[in-house]
């Protein structure tokens, strides 16, 4: 499909109202949760209802609106707030609650079985990640304010070092794996400079930072707090893995589970060095863009 037909100013303002929310959330967290714990409960409640607006403007641009979907991605991100405004009141220490978990399990099955794409013009379905993306930054940041997450985009020379570290780390491992199991293919070219930097940005803000944060600042860090470091690292490695078990393949693509379940290892290793989303998200960019350049 020709890409400038999906680039239509509907779909322009569409991803703006979705990428706002994050990069607001990931440069003045505090002043998020600050505005958002000023309003009365009804309205905390009641404000991600308006997170439907991406699909508004996409679909009624396509020809696609249903009322069904609407109601879906209106009233979604509305009981995740409550849920997490609850678990606010019954637990304040923040050791992870059922509905903390019963919030990640919605979303993250949301995406991964592709519970919603139906709702989105095809090659659009991006747009339903991310919008669940910010349900979850509403509930988890502005309402919940989980500590430890360590979303904060505004990256140090210690995210490039640590993320760049498992990068070399992580390589070897991977393409002896990889090469072996005939899943990595070498691609000898050189796509110029250009590509390669908008490779890498895409990947970084659309499937990095989302990924990173609801695997690593969300559920490893609240795995942390109920097994452990290390334990939290292997499960949430393999949740990552299993996560990619319908990618490229029709059924079950184990050798995908196998190499991202590696990759999420190190992943976590990058983030809970000084647990921040931004040195993980640099490893898992990186490592997705060579692949998708050279290696796929």
């Amino acid at each position: 499909m020709d890409l400038r037909l999906m680039i239509t100013p509907a779909n322009v303002i569409a991803a703006l109202l979705t990428l706002i929310p994050m990069l607001v959330a990931a440069f003045f967290a505090r002043r998020v949760a600050g505005c958002a714990r000023r309003l009365p409960l009804w309205a905390q409640n009641l404000c991600p209802a308006g997170l439907c607006a991406p699909y508004v403007l996409v679909t009624c641009a396509a020809g696609q609106f249903r009322w069904g979907w609407f109601a879906l991605y209106a009233l979604l991100p509305v009981a995740v707030a409550a849920l997490l405004a609850q678990a606010i009141r019954v637990d304040g220490a923040q050791r992870g609650n059922w509905r903390d978990f019963l919030v990640l399990a919605t979303l993250g099955l949301a995406v991964d079985l592709r519970w919603f794409e139906g709702a989105w013009p095809p090659h659009l379905a991006i747009f339903s990640k991310m919008v669940l993306l910010d349900a979850g930054i509403y509930g988890f940041i502005a309402l919940r304010q989980l500590d430890g997450v360590g979303f904060d985009l505004r990256l140090r020379l210690s995210d490039l070092g640590i993320g760049l570290r498992e990068v070399v780390l992580y390589t070897p491992l991977a393409l002896a794996l990889g090469l072996g199991l005939g899943f990595l293919h070498v691609h000898r070219t050189w796509p110029g400079f250009a590509p390669i930097a908008s490779a890498w940005i895409f990947t970084f803000f659309f499937i990095a930072v989302p990924e990173e944060l609801f695997f690593r600042g969300w559920l490893q860090n609240l795995l942390e707090r109920r097994m452990g470091r290390t334990w939290a690292l292997l499960l949430t490695a393999a949740l990552f893995g299993l996560s990619h078990f319908n990618k490229r393949a029709v059924w079950f693509n184990w050798r995908y589970v196998l190499l991202a379940a590696v990759a999420g290892f190190f992943y976590g290793r990058a983030w809970r060095h000084e647990r921040r989303v931004g040195a993980s998200a640099i490893t898992h960019a990186t490592v997705d863009a060579i692949w998708s350049l050279w290696l796929r």
